[in-house]
């Protein structure tokens, strides 16, 4: 049975504190932005689908806190909170959104295929499960260096009955590679429950024993409870102790991509768990602590005009030129090798 192993805090005082405005500062820098993309989308101006992680903010902001900046993170096709947190300028991820020549990847990438390079986030991957042993290379290459980085991939619960996700999780536990996995779960493989089609009842944390590891069971919507966890496996893989598995159960607010309504939950279930949103309990705990609510409030405005101020100069840039589809490409920035 998978158990819930976040239950002291691992810091206390002033700076605990700070940690923890910071972490409210980015679930609502992600929350703010990602319902602007939501109209954008709307209005047409975002190409192609985008997958949003409304709902989910705890488990990247939480998780983001624990880390150094030159740790690893890999993350799915739902990558925007992902991006933001390890320092991706707001404005190149929503200019990448709308195609255009000043986006994170220069408008060729979109929504999907985020990468940043100067925070060590390595990407966001369309294929399922895919960068789970890119991650374990990642953790590989920084033992191999004697360094203590940490590699960290994010996967949903779709991923967790594919093959990539075993080979991973047994490479790293014989390997003990300093990485942990990060199950996003939100209950739904796309549109089919993950329980409807998985043997067990949570379906990462119940199969972590068949790899050496502890289970790890989080509320993902708590985003002490995920910074607490995540803190504490980051620990055990930067002290040589191996692989963690997290899982974290969350919900997602909307459909599984902008063009899908979600009309197969029900009703009662999608009440249930809006009742839970991790933004609005967060800052209920933090004003029952004590933290005045004119410094929320100011956090809350800070995000809100970020998110104007880059919405207007991501429409203003010009879309991405034909003339670039070649460039960055290869490492000669070319493909006449191929020729």
């Amino acid at each position: 049975m998978a158990r819930d192993t976040a239950r002291e805090p691992v810091k206390t005082g002033p700076d605990y504190l700070e940690v923890r405005l910071g972490i409210y500062r980015g679930m609502v820098r992600v929350r703010y932005f990602e319902k602007r993309a939501y109209d954008l989308f709307l209005q047409n101006l975002v190409k192609g689908t985008s997958h949003l992680a409304i709902g989910q903010e705890a488990i990247a902001a939480g998780v983001a806190a624990a880390l150094r900046p030159d740790d690893y993170v890999f993350a799915t096709y739902r990558g925007h909170a992902h991006a933001m947190l390890r320092g991706a300028p707001m404005v190149a991820v929503m200019a990448e959104l709308l195609g255009r020549e000043n986006g994170l990847m220069g408008g060729k990438g979109g929504s999907m295929h985020l990468t940043y390079t100067e925070g060590n986030f390595m990407g966001s991957y369309a294929i399922v499960g895919a960068h789970l042993p890119i991650a374990n290379g990642a953790a590989w290459s920084a033992l191999y260096r004697g360094t203590d980085q940490v590699a960290v991939a994010f996967f949903g619960d779709g991923a967790t009955n594919i093959g990539a996700f075993h080979e991973a999780l047994n490479l790293a536990a014989t390997w003990k590679l300093p990485v942990v996995f990060v199950c996003e779960n939100n209950l739904y493989m796309e549109y089919t429950p993950i329980r409807k089609v998985t043997a067990v009842e949570r379906p990462a944390a119940d199969r972590a024993s068949a790899y050496g590891l502890p289970p790890v069971l989080v509320d993902g919507n708590d985003a002490d409870m995920v910074f607490e966890t995540a803190t504490r496996a980051v620990g055990l893989a930067r002290g040589g102790g191996g692989p963690s598995l997290i899982e974290a159960v969350t919900y997602r607010h909307g459909g599984h991509s902008r063009a899908d309504p979600g009309k197969y939950r029900p009703d009662a279930e999608v009440a249930e768990w809006l009742a839970k949103d991790p933004i609005p309990r967060y800052k209920e705990r933090l004003l029952d602590e004590g933290v005045a609510a004119e410094v929320l409030e100011r956090i809350e405005a800070e995000a809100a005009a970020e998110v104007d101020q880059a919405t207007e100069q991501a429409k203003a840039a010009a879309p991405a030129h034909p003339g670039g589809l070649e460039r960055e490409v290869f490492s000669d920035g070319g493909a006449t090798w191929r020729r």
